[in-house]
């Protein structure tokens, strides 16, 4: 596809952390990481400007830690642990495939990412580097979900991508448990909230819609399919403001 044909010129990329374990039950599956690492090549290549959050559930949910007895502020911060060991696995990826890659965390971590400084990644995302935030928003009782929205409205993406694991799109209820889920083509982030759909939360779909950024939420798994959203090819569900509809 043409660079004057390209639907988007800056994105963030959201991966949730059960998205990069593939078939696994724990941990990364390195073949998903490929996979991820070489479809942003292609769109990288393209001109096209990436950033990444990345989510930690496959390696801890501080939700299922409080749960279990544990304070939750502390349990928050061990999930943002887990959040920069996915961002430099994926950084690892990226940098197999020539990419050029920063990892930027909100926790401070100097021996292995950049501090998170705005004007820093925007410089990186300008010269053509992939940068990875790391740490959800650096304070405990905010999800990923919510550091991806606040990191795409920062660095002023075009749009929000939402990858998911095994998941084409936005359903009101569990399609892996429900095969009568009915499957959403297009919404509202009003509607999205008041319907309180749990394919994100609602701080991340208030912060969207307040500005105006539209989410594009589809599979992971399916083949090419950060490319072709990217290429606009209709895939998923499209979530975006009821006065840009």
């Amino acid at each position: 596809m043409s660079k004057s044909k390209l639907k988007f010129k800056r994105v963030l990329l959201k991966l949730s952390g059960e998205a990069l374990m593939g078939n696994k039950s724990f941990g990364i599956d390195p073949k998903i990481l490929d996979l991820i690492a070489g479809q942003i090549k292609k769109i990288n290549d393209q001109g096209i400007e990436v950033a990444i959050v990345v989510g930690g559930g496959n390696f801890w949910r501080g939700a299922t830690a409080e749960a279990a007895g544990m304070d939750r502020a502390t349990a928050d911060y061990a999930g943002m642990l887990a959040t920069i060991i996915n961002a430099l696995a994926l950084q690892d990826a990226l940098e197999n495939h020539n990419i050029v890659a920063r990892t930027q965390s909100a926790i401070t971590i100097w021996a292995i990412a950049e501090p998170h400084i705005r004007r820093r990644a925007i410089r990186h995302l300008e010269k053509k580097r992939v940068v990875i935030f790391a740490g959800g928003t650096g304070n405990p009782y905010m999800t990923t979900d919510t550091a991806a929205a606040l990191r795409a409205i920062e660095i002023n993406a075009d749009v929000l991508l939402v990858a998911k694991n095994k998941v084409d799109g936005v359903y009101d209820s569990d399609p892996r448990k429900n095969p009568r889920a009915k499957k959403y083509r297009r919404l509202t982030h009003q509607d999205a909230m008041n319907l309180e759909l749990e394919v994100m939360d609602i701080t991340a779909f208030s912060l969207c819609k307040q500005n105006k950024l539209p989410i594009i939420v589809f599979d992971l798994q399916e083949k090419n399919s950060i490319v072709r959203v990217i290429e606009g090819e209709d895939l998923g569900t499209v979530v975006t403001n009821e006065e840009t509809e």
